[in-house]
């Protein structure tokens, strides 16, 4: 099944945000505004402006199951991106990705298996899938790999073509 073919709702408007970015490359992250990894967005911004006229976008996944660091409303969420990190790239309604709750996109995500080999739940906020254009998840990261990671650049590259 395509990862776009998944419905998840956007943080602030739209009922397929997956569906807005199909046919792109596409880095799934799951975020949290009050953790120590948040200043990843400022890298993942960066690759979101470096790359997306050729086709590539980051999606941010809000989940508040680590250390509830993701407390806020969409409007508080929102906010707190753009002001603190010039996030433009699109976002997607809060959902937990791990547990009985997990949204059926980190279903079809958490089955990849990162570099060290680890499949099945998600460890903690910015663990990243990098998604084909034909909607297959094409790499998984650990939270600790930073935007700016040369593996990570050389997969996005690659998955562009």
């Amino acid at each position: 099944m395509s990862v776009f073919a998944v419905k998840i709702k956007g943080l602030t408007k739209g009922d397929d945000a997956l569906g807005a970015v199909a046919g792109k490359v596409v880095l799934v992250v799951n975020v949290a505004s009050k953790c120590g990894l948040t200043p990843q967005y400022t890298g993942l911004e960066a690759l979101h402006k470096e790359f997306a006229s050729r086709g590539f976008s980051v999606l941010g996944v809000p989940c508040n199951q680590f250390g509830a660091q993701e407390p806020g409303s969409a409007q508080e969420i929102t906010t707190f991106c753009s002001t603190n990190y010039g996030v433009t790239f699109p976002m997607t309604e809060k959902v937990e990705v791990n547990g009985a709750g997990r949204h059926a996109l980190y279903d079809l995500l958490t089955s990849t298996a990162d570099a060290e080999g680890h499949t099945g739940d998600i460890r903690w906020n910015f663990e990243k899938f990098l998604v084909g254009k034909n909607g297959a998840v094409v790499a998984r990261f650990s939270p600790m790999v930073a935007p700016d990671d040369a593996t990570l650049r050389s997969a996005i590259t690659a998955a562009l073509g």
